[in-house]
């Protein structure tokens, strides 16, 4: 199973999807840069989040806040204080390791194979940093989560969208972890994109609505093309919860490095609002006009990072078959069979060769398709071997340009998943693709 994370790794750099930040350099652990592909595949995987969460209904709306929030914030979240992992470091390298991310009995080194380790420390993983001119009173946090954002600017969002509760704030945008252990890739990062939901229900009414949220949250992912069988939920014992919450559910993952958290859902019960009331001195309450009472609403909060979801995906689509061969006999095909929406490419364009006079023909096809999709224009290579380039990174539709398209003005079109291929006039293809992918 490790052989597939390499393999996935290898495809992400070699197709312009993700590779390591600075590598001129030797790179920066934990730390990785998204290139062609990875941004396009990165922002099909926020539309359809902010889609299902905000577009889609009429209880949610948006906001961006700040990533430097007065310190204050952190101080009332609780995050000065408790947001610590234990940390331990080994006797013999002295690399340093999250105390819960060792296995075995006796625990052992990753690193060397050591089982002597310095008793664990708190070690806050919050990133400070100063505004202004260096001293004491400038001390700023890089935000560990969006979440404090949608908090502190509850009554103001409120007034603004006149939304009754239950309502949610929703907000897509970076965070920063000084994780001790980061690693698998993408799957755990100091710098990440999280996808995070504020849902302010009325006290008594949240058990429900968590369970609402657990259920709304995995039918997503199942949606997108998740197999069904590699997903589960886990709910947090009480001795691991975090302070803040009432009840925890995990949508878990079965990766090539195990079962693993891709979302969280949590009931944070009204911990942040009377908190940061109780701090500022700020009224933050809401008034129930229909039952002419004020309260503190409670929360339920869907979190995701875009960065693990992202590998969710490509783990998950990540494919080898054999197929036929254009010299005969078969081969390995490698592709991603990616849900038509998320895919970074939905059409490649391929004229058959470099002919002069198929150019101008192919060129017509590719305006006429990339007014409504995301297109490849590509000419380089054997036609057999630019079809293998479109699977390994899961474009659904490629459209051939061949010398009969110079007499009948129709094309090839290329289906990814059954490899099937149809003849279709150029007059029809738009509504041809259409088809295919509103199907």
């Amino acid at each position: 199973m490790a052989d597939l994370m390499d393999q996935i790794v290898a495809l992400a750099k070699r197709r312009g999807i993700a590779f390591q930040s600075s590598e001129i350099y030797g790179g920066l652990r934990s730390a990785w840069d998204y290139g062609p592909l990875g941004v396009e595949l990165r922002r099909n995987i926020r539309d359809a989040w902010w889609r299902a969460t905000v577009q889609l209904r009429d209880d949610v709306v948006g906001l961006e806040a700040a990533v430097i929030m007065s310190p204050k914030v952190w101080e009332a979240s609780g995050h000065v204080g408790t947001f610590h992992d234990p940390l331990v470091e080994c006797l013999a390298c002295h690399q340093r390791f999250r105390e819960d991310d060792l296995s075995g009995d006796p625990r052992t080194c990753p690193n060397c194979g050591n089982r002597a380790f310095t008793e664990p420390r708190q070690f806050n993983l919050m990133f400070k940093t100063h505004m202004g001119p260096v001293d004491d009173a400038s001390v700023a946090y890089l935000r560990p989560e969006t979440a404090q954002g949608m908090f502190v600017d509850f009554p103001l969002v409120q007034s603004a969208s006149r939304k009754k509760v239950p309502f949610g704030i929703a907000q897509i945008g970076k965070s920063f972890r000084n994780e001790i252990t980061p690693g698998n890739f993408i799957f755990r990062t100091r710098e990440f994109e999280q996808m995070e939901m504020e849902f302010f229900v009325e006290p008594g009414t949240d058990d429900e609505w968590f369970s609402y949220w657990v259920q709304q949250r995995l039918n997503w992912y199942v949606a997108l093309g998740i197999r069904k069988e590699k997903l589960r939920l886990r709910d947090h014992e009480e001795d691991e919860l975090a302070h803040y919450a009432k009840a925890a559910t995990d949508i878990e993952y079965e990766f090539p490095f195990g079962w693993q958290e891709v979302e969280g859902i949590a009931n944070r019960t009204d911990f942040d609002l009377r908190r940061h009331q109780e701090a500022s001195g700020e009224d933050l309450s809401y008034f129930d006009q229909e039952k002419e009472e004020r309260y503190l609403p409670w929360v339920v909060e869907p979190a995701a990072g875009v960065d693990r979801v992202l590998l969710t995906f490509l783990v998950d689509a990540y494919r080898e078959q054999e197929a036929p061969s254009a010299k005969g006999g078969t081969e390995k095909r490698t592709y991603l069979a990616l849900h038509r929406d998320l895919a970074p490419v939905k059409v490649a364009v391929l004229p058959l060769s470099r002919n002069e006079q198929l150019m101008p023909t192919a060129r017509e096809v590719f305006d006429l398709v990339k007014r409504e999709w995301m297109c490849d224009y590509d000419d380089a290579g054997s036609i057999g071997r630019r079809y293998r380039r479109q699977d390994e990174v899961g474009t659904p539709y490629c459209l051939t340009v061949d010398f009969d398209t110079l007499d009948d003005r129709a094309v090839t079109v290329r289906d990814r998943d059954s490899m099937t291929q149809d003849r279709v006039p150029l007059a029809g293809v738009v509504e041809h693709l259409r088809g295919g992918f509103d199907g």
